[in-house]
């Protein structure tokens, strides 16, 4: 539950210590300053009022009220202890379950969602269908003039086989286990913001979709179609990554990401008798991965990952697959790519006398940050100070579902999830009471929103 301090005089301090004790004040949720219990200072009392105003009024407490840490924990642990791994079909459909019931609390109807088709290439070069879980959607007021969309994944990089499958407190506060911070903490803080949201006055002033994806951490190839077609026409949206930083900070612009595999197809020989007569497809992938990294700088660096193909030492590889990442800073920077890609590719197609096919490209486009984006980070940021919490954010060279959501040309904010770290390792931690914090800052922006607040 939010922390309720009450400032009463210490020995030795006078008005303006008072005063700045309590404006420093951090309670998770909010604060409540009740008059002192000593006589003579009611210049200072009525200066902690109108403080207790400015910060806080009686529909941002009602906001945060129904807000449960306990419940919060309880429903975040449980949902971490089912594995769902991107490729735990299995595993994702339990979850999936799960989360319609819970969701099944707010008004609107769960629906679950068959994935886009997604292929990928093998290592023999052939092209397959990859599986993936359905998607979760709830729609709230479709009809409302403003419309907000909450997004989220119930994935985690951790495969069913994966040894890290368990929780362990490692201190009062700070929880490790799989997928708590990213991002199952991060679903109960805007389950629980949406359900404090609909008890209030403000619920009928807004609409709102709910997006809980199943493939995020592989780069939601599956959903995309859905991201952009649940993003067209929404006012704003809050995405629920954990912070970037433990603190609390949030991410700001993100660059792109796409992945690629170019699949090379030579001709065979025999190494001793006719080598001439073949086309080595390991030789032309090698000379993409030295091309490529020519073409990196530093708005688009490039990562050649891995090589798979060639044949026994005595004959000529004539098939071989170059799988790489890159990762643009902008949007003209990753055109600048695609553009350069295709004339290497057809300068190593000449040189080398061989076939190549390219399957991917950017999944992720750059985000930056516009205007009404920006007025978005300062809401949060207000919002976060009425309650005590301290709201930066910085750039960073990851990206997430925020990206997509941006490139539609919507404003969000994709890291107002639990405060955390060390993802997508075993060593990933939540830290616990920024479960009822993190709410309680996402409950108050949706109800700025709510009352009219323009971006």
């Amino acid at each position: 539950m939010p922390r309720r301090v009450i400032f009463n005089q210490l020995p030795g301090e006078d008005e303006r210590d008072m005063a700045a004790r309590a404006a420093n004040c951090n309670g998770f949720a909010h604060m409540s300053l009740h008059a002192p219990i000593w006589q003579g200072w009611p210049s200072l009392h009525a200066k902690l009022e109108r403080f207790q105003m400015k910060q806080f009024d009686a529909q941002q407490e009602a906001l945060i009220a129904p807000i449960d840490q306990q419940a919060m924990l309880a429903e975040t642990q449980a949902w971490s202890a089912i594995n769902t791994g991107t490729a735990n079909l299995d595993g994702l459909a339990e979850m999936a379950g799960v989360l319609a019931d819970a969701f099944a609390a707010l008004p609107g109807d769960v629906e679950l969602v068959d994935p886009a088709p997604v292929t990928a290439i093998g290592a023999d070069g052939s092209e397959f269908e990859k599986r993936h879980g359905q998607h979760l959607t709830l729609s709230v007021r479709p009809d409302a003039k403003r419309r907000l969309l909450f997004t989220g994944h119930m994935d985690t990089v951790f495969p069913k086989d994966h040894a890290f499958q368990s929780q362990q407190w490692l201190d009062d506060d700070t929880l490790n286990g799989p997928g708590l911070a990213d991002m199952k903490g991060g679903i109960s803080v805007f389950l629980r913001a949406l359900k404090a949201f609909e008890q209030s006055a403000l619920a009928e002033r807004i609409g709102y979709d709910v997006l809980i994806n199943s493939d995020e951490e592989t780069g939601s190839l599956a959903s995309a179609p859905l991201i952009e077609q649940m993003a067209h026409g929404k006012y704003a949206a809050l995405t629920y990554e954990p912070s970037a930083l433990p603190d609390g900070t949030l991410a700001h612009a993100r660059g792109g990401s796409g992945n690629y595999s170019l699949t090379i197809t030579g001709k065979s020989a025999h190494a001793g008798r006719n080598p001439q007569d073949g086309r080595n497809a390991i030789v032309a992938a090698a000379a993409l991965t030295l091309g490529l990294k020519e073409l990196q700088n530093e708005e688009c660096p490039i990562n050649p990952a891995k090589i798979e193909g060639g044949a026994a030492n005595n004959v000529v590889p004539d098939h071989a697959v170059l799988r790489f990442n890159i990762r643009p800073k902008s949007p003209d920077a990753a055109t600048a790519f695609e553009a350069a890609l295709a004339s290497l590719v057809g300068d190593v197609q000449q040189a080398h006398e061989v076939d190549i096919h390219k399957h991917g490209g950017i999944s992720r486009p750059p985000k930056p940050v516009d205007r009404k984006a920006q007025r978005l980070f300062d809401l949060v940021r207000d919002c976060g100070a009425t309650l005590g919490q301290k709201i930066g954010w910085q750039s960073t060279g990851g990206v997430c579902d925020g990206n997509n959501i941006a490139s539609c040309g919507v404003p969000v904010v994709d890291t107002m999830g639990v405060r955390g770290g060390a993802i997508h390792s075993p060593q990933e931690f939540m830290i616990v009471p920024s479960l009822s914090e993190r709410a309680a800052l996402s409950a108050l922006v949706i109800g700025r929103l709510a009352s009219g607040d323009e971006l």
